[in-house]
């Protein structure tokens, strides 16, 4: 039997506009977890391709996924629960950020095309364009039985989102604290 990580790294992924970066905000004020923004740790050549309005290939994508799996690692030996956001959209992904992380757990948020959609074009001050949800949603794949997680719909207000997903995380073993005031 192997033993419950010491750590929790929660991992709020999904397809760009379905709420990731708000939903990781309220978590992490919810238990003053340590926080990265997967977004942040993309190479600049990568952001460049999306703002130009180019879906990243695989090869775009490794080196960022090890990065990101990196940064879990660095929580985990510090002995820091974190929450990370990554879109982390296929199985391959999902499986370098859990190989050798056993605090991971994803919190995969979905919403419907429409709202995804008006959500991205009306976003500003982010280098996704509404034209990658297409692409997006054509390479998600849903987190599959025996993945560490669990999908919570994001078209509710953010406290919602986020109540739900606290009290699905906690029936899988993962409470979340309250941070100190």
């Amino acid at each position: 039997m192997t033993a419950a990580p010491s750590t929790t790294t929660l991992i709020v992924m999904g397809v760009s506009g379905v709420g990731k970066t708000t939903v990781a905000a309220e978590l992490v004020r919810r238990t003053g977890w340590a926080f990265a923004e997967g977004d942040e740790l993309h190479p600049e050549a990568n952001r460049q391709k999306m703002a130009a309005g180019h879906p990243l290939i695989d090869e775009d994508r490794w080196p960022w996924l090890h990065r990101v799996a990196e940064w879990i690692g660095e929580q985990e030996a510090a002995g820091r629960d974190a929450v990370l956001t990554c879109s982390a959209l296929r199985r391959p992904y999902r499986d370098i950020l859990t190989d050798g992380h056993p605090s991971v757990r994803f919190v995969h948020l979905v919403a419907s095309q429409d709202a995804l959609r008006d959500r991205l074009e009306h976003r500003t001050g982010h280098y996704m364009p509404a034209s990658l949800l297409g692409s997006q949603l054509a390479t998600l794949e849903p987190l599959e039985a025996g993945e560490p997680g669990i999908e919570v719909g994001a078209e509710h207000d953010v406290a919602a989102v986020v109540d739900e997903a606290a009290e699905a995380l906690a029936a899988h073993g993962v409470a979340l604290p309250r941070a100190a005031s």
